[in-house]
């Protein structure tokens, strides 16, 4: 597997389309049970909305950095605006049709201690007329994207999808789907669908053995002409199956917290993957790994490439270049983090030869919180503190080497003259949880402290490994 094709994930251009809901949960303690009814009083002290269905599949690939867009009917409702406002902060392109007559699909739940008491569902079936308002649209954006991904919750959105597929591939895209029907004629022409058992045994799957597996998805993928499926096998894994080949893929052996979402994620991994160029053996083996890794987590979550790289590497022992985040990705990336609950850590330096020292500190700052920001000085701000014959390395290479340590997420650069070199407004933009400096400093000193304590943050100064400096290597080498 060439892992160097990750950084090919912002090439990958997705349409996905289908049935969107916005996912609402309200969250509280339950300490006494109603007197007009025998059922828990909960005293709401927490609100979340998400984006659901379709929305999600979306989000998915976001997360995962390609360009994506989203097609899908929602109501001229109050759901319908905080979706399309969930959409522009996840970098959603966003191309919803909103109807008059029927509402936004939404899924309210109310969670106490971890356990869902109750869901609310608010939604009507879309109408073939509805279905070709999405048709329609669909044929004005296809050719912003090369692969288009269709999420079908049997709620009506996708009932012309017969026409839909047959669209996608006359103008050359790929096409990929995450089927309800059991009448799998529907799909005529997909490259890929993505059943679970379940759904593949309503479709007249055959499961007595692996061989009558592959003979019964074989007939199904051909009679209905599709060239390849994906099927989901819970804990037996996932098998790749088209008409010569079977490749199976064995689960995660993680901790299971939460399937919600798995399939979703399946999807637009397998997307992502394909659109940055990997072939599909390839392609399903890191889907099955993002399924593994978003299980072990808590509702409807997403997996960043930062978790897929180094997960490749410790459980498929995978040598391959390590996954850096694009500067420009970097504060999307944070955000998204801060969005899961997870406590963000920064620290900053020139980091021009990597040495012991380093390495020990960023393990020290890295287990202060959940991620690690190591904000990084550019050349020309190294070359202002340090002299005219530093950097050793350029900031790329420095960021590469960097971003290689299990301890370290992220990498973003900094420093003009005008900030005096400093990572102050960097500080300011991302608002980490905690700041961390190496050395003498007192927290007075220290660029950013003011505005991290402010927003209720904290400020540590940790202490460098004794007799390890960049000055101390470089002079030992010029010896």
């Amino acid at each position: 597997m060439d892992l160097s094709l990750l950084k090919n994930l912002s090439k990958a251009r997705i349409l996905v389309v289908g049935d969107v809901m916005l996912d609402r949960y309200w969250y509280g303690d339950t300490g006494r049970i109603s007197p007009e009814a025998p059922v828990p009083v909960v005293k709401v002290s927490k609100f979340e909305d998400k984006a659901g269905g379709a929305a999600n599949v979306a989000k998915n690939i976001a997360r995962l950095d390609a360009k994506v867009g989203l097609l899908g009917l929602i109501g001229e409702d109050e759901s319908g605006q905080i979706l399309e406002n969930i959409l522009k902060g996840e970098k959603i392109s966003s191309q919803l049709v909103s109807v008059c007559d029927l509402p936004t699909i939404s899924k309210m739940r109310v969670i106490s201690r971890h356990q869902q008491l109750v869901r609310l569902d608010l939604e009507e079936t879309f109408s073939e007329q509805h279905s070709q308002l999405l048709l329609n649209r669909l044929e004005l954006v296809l050719d912003e994207y090369d692969f288009v991904v269709f999420s079908d919750y049997s709620k009506g959105s996708l009932s012309l999808i017969k026409e839909m597929v047959s669209i996608a591939k006359a103008t050359g895209k790929t096409v990929l789907i995450d089927p309800k029907s059991p009448d799998l004629h529907l799909y005529e022409g997909a490259d890929y669908i993505t059943p679970n058992l379940h759904e593949f045994n309503l479709a007249g799957g055959k499961t007595g053995s692996e061989e009558i597996l592959a003979q019964s998805a074989r007939e199904l993928i051909s009679k209905n002409g599709i060239k390849a499926m994906l099927l989901t096998r819970s804990e037996q894994g996932m098998s790749l199956i088209n008409a010569d080949e079977k490749h199976d893929f064995a689960a995660q052996q993680l901790e299971v917290s939460d399937v919600t979402g798995a399939g979703d994620t399946v999807i637009a991994t397998l997307a992502v993957m394909l659109g940055a160029g990997m072939a599909p053996k390839d392609a399903v083996e890191i889907a099955n790994l993002a399924a593994g890794i978003v299980v072990s987590k808590l509702g409807a979550a997403t997996v960043s490439p930062e978790e897929l790289s180094q997960k490749l590497g410790q459980y498929l022992h995978i040598n391959g270049e390590h996954y850096q985040t694009p500067f420009d990705d970097v504060l999307q990336h944070i955000e998204f983090a801060k969005q899961n609950g997870e406590t963000i850590v920064f620290t900053n330096g020139c980091f021009d030869i990597l040495h012991a020292g380093h390495v020990r500190y960023l393990a020290q700052a890295k287990a202060r919180g959940d991620r690690l920001v190591v904000g990084l000085n550019n050349d020309e701000s190294i070359t202002r503190l340090k002299g005219p014959e530093r950097p050793i390395n350029p900031l790329d290479e420095r960021a590469i080497v960097l971003s290689a340590l299990a301890s370290v997420d992220w990498v973003i650069p900094f420093g003009s003259a005008e900030e005096n070199d400093t990572p102050a407004k960097l500080i300011e933009q991302i608002s980490p949880d905690i700041l961390v400096k190496g050395g003498d400093y007192t927290v007075d000193q220290i660029a950013g402290a003011d505005h991290v304590l402010r927003h209720g943050g904290k400020v540590e100064v940790l202490t460098f490994l004794d007799g390890c400096s960049t000055s101390k290597v470089i002079s030992k080498i010029k010896q």
